[in-house]
């Protein structure tokens, strides 16, 4: 069950990530490999302004990188947090003497509910990630 619970949380990221790639992302590499291009172009700069000029250009794909990044794993700390709520809900219930059979019923439960609560969350993430990245893009 957790197995299943698992697929249905990479699928849904899954998906966001690729959406953004496609709609956001993409265009940023194309806009930093022009970029860099335009730098190379430039026969006056030295090699050491060719080099600024293109890791200027390369510094908003970076950015934008790095906060999928640290939002992807903002939502997975955040997962696996609810999941080991439910891991020591379950071990207080074998301790408290509940048998086994129940124990993963309430585990099986309860993982679904953190799941289908981040499953919710997935849609206003993907909204502000989007806007974060047009922004970053400007």
């Amino acid at each position: 069950m957790a197995e299943e619970q698992q697929r249905r949380v990479e699928g849904a990221v899954d998906q966001m990530v690729k959406g953004l790639e496609r709609e956001q992302i993409r265009k940023m590499q194309g806009k930093m490999f022009r970029c860099s291009a335009d730098c190379c172009d430039n026969d006056a700069a030295s090699m050491q302004q060719v080099h600024n000029c293109i890791e200027r250009c390369h510094a908003p794909l970076a950015q934008a990188q790095s906060i999928v990044t640290s939002e992807l794993e903002r939502f997975q700390d955040r997962l696996a947090r609810c999941t080991m709520h439910c891991n020591d809900k379950a071990r207080d219930s074998l301790d408290g003497g509940s048998k086994e059979p129940q124990v993963k019923l309430q585990l099986q439960t309860c993982i679904t509910q953190c799941v289908d609560d981040h499953m919710n969350l997935i849609p206003s993430m993907t909204r502000k990630l989007k806007e974060t990245l047009i922004a970053a893009a400007k």
